[in-house]
């Protein structure tokens, strides 16, 4: 049987098979050492083989365990450095149409240089990416203008930004069309807001939030495994109960996960880097040589863009960073 992947636990799985029912799966010891080197094989998102020949009944949900068989190839997928080296990576999420990476200026601050590492992944792996400046409510003027340079910065390089507060979540706040029709992966660093914004999509407690640490003004993990929410789901909802909250989808779903607090970018050649900063890319193709790494070689545009202002300090400062990543021994 075929099915989708909507929970990941990290001991078990929760399918969804081509008929509509949920089935709790769990994968066999071999299928870990096929040589995956990651620290979960199977993401949510990803399409996979069940057996249910050999299912029982669990006690938890009364829903029936089978076992995972194969990943489908994937269309794509997120993946980030994991802080199990032994494994070398952690997916994400598999097979999504956009990643809303949602951040905030202040409570906590989310750093350029995370958004940055974020955006050059999704670049690497050709997904599109949504910037979410959430917590606006929370800003002072100075905060305010510190927002609308980092949204004109990120808008003039080609990515889409919208400013929300998840906490007064709107129609008019343009959010809902940036959603609709797409599975979505919600992504930040904890406390940034994610699990708020899922509640106030539905209109009501669809996982929990937590609070803010006054001692370091930084988030503290609620969410703690991945799980894929239907939109359309919520819609069948609204039908029956009445409206639930003052936004309507198309087939819709998002995947929640847990937050994350630096983003370790992996299998990327020192070469490559630049082509996953769009303008770095684009002016770097002007310099003298073919192979510069835009950092001491004479006649660099991108170097000569930067001190022009053409290229934002943030940016060239995060690409310098994620050069550093190549060297093995920064992790060992």
């Amino acid at each position: 049987m075929r099915g989708l992947v909507i929970k990941s636990t990290g001991s078990s799985y929760i399918v969804r098979l081509d008929d509509g029912t949920n089935v709790e799966c769990r994968i066999k010891g071999n299928f870990r050492i096929r040589g995956i080197r990651s620290t979960n094989p199977v993401a949510v998102g990803d399409f996979v083989e069940v057996q249910s020949d050999k299912a029982q009944s669990t006690k938890d949900e009364g829903q029936s365990v089978a076992w995972i068989t194969e990943v489908c190839e994937r269309r794509n997928y997120i993946i980030r450095r994991s802080t199990n080296l032994s494994k070398e990576s952690h997916i994400l999420a598999a097979n999504i149409d956009q990643v809303a990476l949602i951040v905030t200026v202040n409570h906590p601050v989310t750093s350029t240089t995370f958004i940055d590492r974020f955006l050059a992944t999704c670049e690497a792996y050709n997904v599109p990416a949504l910037l979410i400046f959430n917590k606006i409510d929370l800003l002072t003027d100075e905060e305010l203008a510190q927002l609308a340079d980092l949204r004109a910065l990120y808008e003039s390089i080609g990515y889409k930004t919208v400013a929300i507060s998840a906490k007064n979540l709107t129609a008019e706040d343009g959010l809902t069309p940036l959603l609709e029709g797409k599975t979505t992966l919600l992504s930040g660093n904890s406390g940034v807001g994610k699990s708020t914004l899922l509640n106030a999509l539905f209109g009501k407690e669809m996982t929990r939030t937590g609070k803010i640490s006054d001692a370091h003004d930084k988030g503290m993990h609620t969410t703690t495994f991945s799980e894929m929410y239907f939109l359309e789901e919520k819609n069948e909802r609204t039908k029956e109960e009445g409206s639930l909250s003052p936004f309507t989808f198309h087939p819709s779903s998002l995947i929640d996960t847990p937050g994350i607090k630096g983003f370790g970018t992996i299998d990327f050649e020192r070469e490559e880097i630049s082509h996953y900063f769009p303008e770095i890319f684009r002016i770097g193709r002007e310099c003298r040589f073919a192979n510069c790494t835009h950092t001491n070689e004479p006649h660099c545009a991108v170097q000569e863009a930067l001190e022009k202002g053409e290229i934002a300090i943030s940016r060239y400062e995060s690409y310098w960073s994620m050069l550093g990543d190549c060297d093995e021994a920064k992790y060992r």
